[in-house]
C-alpha cells in the first residue's frame, strides 16, 4: 500500500508483513560464552602437560579437545563481535543458562577421547557435576586413574567455584528469589567507595577464592598429602565440590589431622566471600555476622548430636565420633561431598540427619548449594510473624533481618524459592522412580542433585558407591538437576516463560 503526500511516497505494509526486530540479540551472549569457552579450553592445556610428561595418550587427547574448544570458541568470538559490549537482564538469564549448560558439553570431551571411552551421557554427567561443583561420579578406579584425567576433574570443580562466586554477586540479585538481594544491597553500600567499579570487587571476591585454595593446599601438604593429593583436594575443598583422587575419599588417608583441615577448608568455602574482603579491610563486624553465627551453630549441634548418638548406641569412642560426625556433617550440609566413613551403616537416625542436612547448604555468596541459611532465616522470621498474628490478630507487623527491615520482595521471593525447591526435588524423584530405581535413590539422588552435595543414600549412590550404574535417563535427568540447583531455579525456569521471549 502506498500513501503520496507533497510528491513523497511513503510505503505501509500491513502488520503481518512488518519486519519484526529480533526481542533479545545473541551477539553479546554468544561472544561472552566464547570468551568463557576460551577459558576451558586453555585450562585443558594443564592437564595435557601432564599427560604428554608422563608419556600418556590422554595428553593427546587433552590437546585434541582444547584445539577444538579453541577454535570454536574463537569462531564465535569473531562472528559476535560487537562495538560496544553491553547485556541487559533478560540477555544475562540466557548467557548464565547457556554457559552452564554448553560449558560441560565441551569440558567432556577429554573424558570420552581420552583412555576412559566414557560414552557422551557419562562424561557430560561428570563435567555438569565438576562444573555445578556437585561431586557425584560416574568413575571409579580413581586410585589408578591418570593424573591429567584427576587434575582435570579438580580443575572443573576449581573453576565452577570461581563461577558461582561471581554469579552470586552479580546475576543472582536480579532474580529477586531472595537469595541474593538483601545481602546484595547491604553490601553495594559498603563497598560503594573502596570499590567504585564491580569488576574491581569480582577481582576482590576471586583473589580471596584463590588465596584460601593456595593456604589449603599448603595445609594438606604440611598434613602428610602428597603435592598432587595436596592440590587435587585444595581445589575441591574450596569449591566445596568434593571431587577426590582416591576411591575412599578422605577416608584412604586416615589422617584425623587432614580430616580436621578439611573441615575448617570446607567451613571456609561455605561462608560468604565478601566477609573475607571486608575482614581483609579491617572491618571486624564480620564476626558477628548473623547468618554466619546460625550456620556454624547449626553444624556445631549437628555433629555433637550424631556424635552422642554413634558413642551411646554404636560403641564409638568419644573423639573419634566427634571427628568422624564433624567432618562428614560438615561435607554434607557445606554441599561438598566428601567421605571419610559411610554413614548408610551409622543407623537410621544418622541417615535421617544426613538426608536432612542435604537440603540446608551453606550461607549466600559462598560455593555451597541447596537451600542456604538466609532463605532458612527468612523463613523462620515469617513464620514468628504469622504465629504472633494468629495471637494479637490486630497487632502491627514489623518483620526484620539482623535490624533490617525485611521488604515483602524478599519474602515472597524465599517462599517462591523454597515452593519450587521442593517441587523440583519432588519431580525428578518421580522421574527417577519411573526409571525402575528404588525410593530411597531416587529421592536422595534428586535431593543431592538440586542440592549440588554428590553422594545420596543407600546401596547404590550413597557415601561408599557412586553413579555409574544408572541408566542413561537417569544420569540426564540428575544433570538437569545440577544444573537447577546451581543456577538457583529461577534462572532456567524463566527461560520456559513465553513472556520472557516476547519482551
Amino acid at each position: 500500500m502506498a500513501c503520496s503526500s507533497g510528491g513523497s511516497t511513503t510505503m505501509v505494509f500491513p502488520a503481518p508483513y512488518r519486519r519484526q526486530e529480533p526481542l533479545i540479540d545473541f551477539r553479546p551472549v554468544l561472544l561472552v560464552v566464547g570468551l568463557l569457552l576460551l577459558i576451558v579450553g586453555v585450562a585443558m592445556l594443564l592437564p595435557s602437560l601432564v599427560g604428554f610428561a608422563r608419556g600418556s595418550p590422554n595428553g593427546e587427547a587433552f590437546f585434541a579437545s582444547a584445539s577444538f574448544t579453541v577454535a570454536v570458541a574463537g569462531l564465535m568470538v569473531a562472528a559476535n563481535r560487537v562495538p560496544i559490549l553491553t547485556i541487559t537482564r533478560r540477555q544475562t538469564f540466557v548467557l548464565v543458562a547457556l554457559a552452564w549448560t554448553g560449558l560441560p558439553a565441551f569440558a567432556a570431551l577429554p573424558f570420552v577421547f581420552s583412555e576412559l571411552d566414557l560414552s557422551f551421557t557419562d562424561a557430560y554427567f561428570e563435567a555438569m557435576s565438576g562444573v555445578t561443583t556437585t561431586g557425584s561420579t560416574v568413575l571409579v578406579g580413581l586410585d589408578q586413574m591418570a593424573p591429567s584425567l584427576l587434575l582435570w576433574r579438580a580443575l572443573l570443580q576449581w573453576l565452577g567455584g570461581i563461577g558461582i562466586i561471581v554469579m552470586a554477586m552479580a546475576i543472582l540479585p536480579l532474580l529477586r528469589t531472595g537469595g541474593m538481594q538483601l545481602f546484595h544491597a547491604e553490601s553495594s553500600d559498603r563497598y560503594e567507595k573502596p570499590f567504585p567499579r564491580a569488576t574491581q570487587f569480582v577481582s576482590a571476591l576471586v583473589l580471596a577464592y584463590v588465596l584460601l585454595s593456595i593456604a589449603c593446599g599448603v595445609a594438606y601438604r604440611l598434613a602428610g598429602m602428597t603435592m598432587f593429593d595436596a592440590v587435587i583436594h585444595a581445589m575441591t575443598t574450596l569449591s566445596t565440590g568434593g571431587y577426590s583422587s582416591h576411591d575412599a575419599s578422605f577416608g584412604h588417608f586416615k589422617s584425623p589431622l587432614i580430616e580436621w583441615l578439611a573441615v575448617l577448608f570446607m567451613l571456609a568455602g561455605a561462608l560468604p566471600f565478601v566477609l573475607y574482603v571486608r575482614a581483609a579491610r579491617g572491618d571486624a563486624k564480620v564476626l558477628r555476622d548473623r547468618q554466619v553465627q546460625v550456620f556454624l551453630t547449626v553444624v556445631l549441634i549437628s555433629s555433637l548430636a550424631l556424635a552422642a548418638w554413634l558413642t551411646t548406641y554404636k560403641g564409638l569412642l568419644l573423639l573419634d565420633a566427634v571427628r568422624l560426625t564433624a567432618f562428614n556433617v560438615t561435607s554434607v550440609i557445606t554441599t561438598t561431598g566428601f567421605a571419610s566413613a559411610d554413614y548408610n551403616l551409622w543407623g537410621g537416625l544418622a541417615v535421617g540427619i544426613m538426608f536432612y542436612l542435604t537440603f540446608v547448604g551453606g550461607c549466600t555468596g559462598s560455593t555451597a548449594g541447596a537451600i542456604k541459611i538466609f532463605r532458612f532465616r527468612v523463613m523462620a522470621i515469617v513464620l514468628s510473624d504469622h504465629l504472633l498474628q494468629r495471637f494479637y490478630p490486630h497487632g502491627v507487623s514489623n518483620r526484620t533481618y539482623d535490624g533490617k527491615p525485611l521488604d515483602e520482595d524478599v519474602v515472597e521471593g524465599v517462599l517462591a524459592f523454597a515452593v519450587v525447591y521442593a517441587t523440583s526435588v519432588g519431580a525428578i524423584a518421580l522421574g527417577l522412580a519411573a526409571l525402575d530405581l528404588d525410593w530411597i535413590t531416587s529421592l536422595s539422588g534428586a535431593a543431592t542433585a538440586v542440592g549440588n552435595v554428590g553422594p545420596g543414600l543407600g546401596e547404590i549412590i550413597g557415601p561408599a558407591g557412586n553413579f555409574a550404574s544408572l541408566p542413561d535417563g537417569a544420569k540426564w535427568l540428575l544433570a538437569f538437576g545440577m544444573l537447577l540447583g546451581r543456577l538457583e531455579l529461577f534462572t532456567v525456569i524463566v527461560l520456559l516463560a513465553p513472556r520472557f521471549w516476547r519482551g
